[in-house]
């Protein structure tokens, strides 16, 4: 039987979670999720800075409220639901190529 060589376990490091104002706004909006369920199941919300800052029936509404109140910066508008996103499909073309000759 051959010896096996013995290779050093390579360092490994967990990565951070981004902390761009994309995913702040969406951490807060997790860690809401519960009170939010309690006062706008089945709405839309908007959240800017870790607040609440517009709500509704409508996704386009609110955000465009949001927009006109605060500028356009990444706020995160969302249903507030306890369902897991629907999952959307959408097909493409798929190319042929001939080979080469």
């Amino acid at each position: 039987m051959s010896e096996s060589a013995i290779i050093e376990m390579p360092e490994v490091t967990l990565a951070t979670p981004p902390d761009d104002k994309w995913s702040r706004e969406k951490r807060a909006f997790l860690a809401m999720l519960p009170e939010l369920l309690a006062k706008y199941r089945d709405q839309y919300v908007a959240v800017h800075e870790g607040k609440v800052v517009g709500m509704g029936a409508d996704q386009i509404a609110v955000g465009k409220k949001a927009y006109q109140e605060f500028g356009y910066v990444p706020i995160l508008v969302r249903l507030v639901t306890d369902q897991p996103p629907r999952v959307v499909r959408i097909p493409s073309v798929r190319v042929v190529r001939e080979p080469a000759s």
